[in-house]
């Protein structure tokens, strides 16, 4: 059970944090793996993180970037994969890569929409136009991209996994987040429509819901504010990403091929009644 021997996944957003935990688990169950960050360890240009915000520019400053250690690792699993710059934003680079991963890999079964943003916290008034369209650019835009992208193949495949990542913040809303809540519900949206339109080709869409997850950006943000936020889950603690990734890998396997159109959460219950 629960086995991806065969099947192609690609990952956006791999090159930390939930984004690097999932490609690993779809790789150790027994999928080939295409890693996407617009950060590789090899790119040296300087200017991949200016449009992206502080969290992309700290990440790459700090090395947290670990896009082509990922494939390298999935390799030894006897796995093949590749690593690819790709944003999401970039609608022509986006087919492009989808079309190189196709040529290399033969198929792409398995689509995880990861990347995002996630630094814009300001109340509304606050909000910076120019960083709620990069939100809107990234977040909701970028995966219907990619989805779009995958589409055609997955369509002639007749059997297809798309799997995208929400947020706590888009059932819930965020204090100060309007931007990411805003393309985390979006999302939601997008997986819906696409779970009607995929299920006559043998396609799935879902959405993951996680909450609080200790990956290294939230590791990074105020302590203060990181425990309030862990006091509200059930459990009392946060997630870790392979918790996302164990959903996602399940989702992404037959034995998940009646379950289309759902918002998973994965949250440690923050969403619940806690006091």
């Amino acid at each position: 059970m629960f086995s991806l021997e065969g099947k192609v996944a690609l990952v956006t957003g791999g090159s930390r944090g939930l984004g690097r935990a999932d490609a690993l688990a779809l790789a150790r169950a027994g999928a080939d793996v295409i890693i996407t960050d617009i950060l590789l360890e090899s790119d040296q240009s300087g200017n991949s993180t200016d449009k992206y915000g502080p969290l992309a520019q700290s990440m790459k400053s700090q090395g947290v970037v670990y896009t082509e250690q990922t494939a390298a690792e999935i390799q030894k699993l006897n796995r093949r994969s590749a690593a690819y710059k790709m944003d999401v934003t970039d609608r022509q680079q986006v087919k492009e890569v989808i079309a190189k991963a196709r040529e290399e890999f033969g198929r792409i079964d398995i689509l995880v929409n990861n990347a995002a943003t996630l630094d814009h916290v300001a109340t509304i008034e606050n909000q910076y136009d120019e960083l709620w369209e990069r939100d809107l650019n990234i977040n909701l835009t970028g995966a219907y991209n990619c989805a779009k992208a995958v589409w055609p193949v997955m369509k002639e495949q007749q059997w297809g996994r798309i799997i995208n990542m929400a947020s706590v913040a888009g059932t819930l809303g965020g204090f100060g987040q309007a931007s990411y809540s805003s393309t985390k519900a979006g999302v939601i949206g997008l997986t819906k429509s696409l779970a009607l339109e995929g299920a006559r080709h043998n396609i799935t869409c879902n959405a993951i819901v996680p909450g609080i997850i200790g990956t290294e950006a939230w590791k990074s943000g105020n302590p203060k504010m990181n425990e309030r936020m862990i006091a509200r889950t059930a459990f009392r603690k946060p997630g870790e990403p392979e918790d996302i990734a164990h959903a996602i890998v399940f989702l992404a396997t037959d034995e998940a091929r009646y379950i289309t159109g759902v918002e998973l959460n994965v949250s440690g219950g923050i969403e619940l009644f806690t006091f």
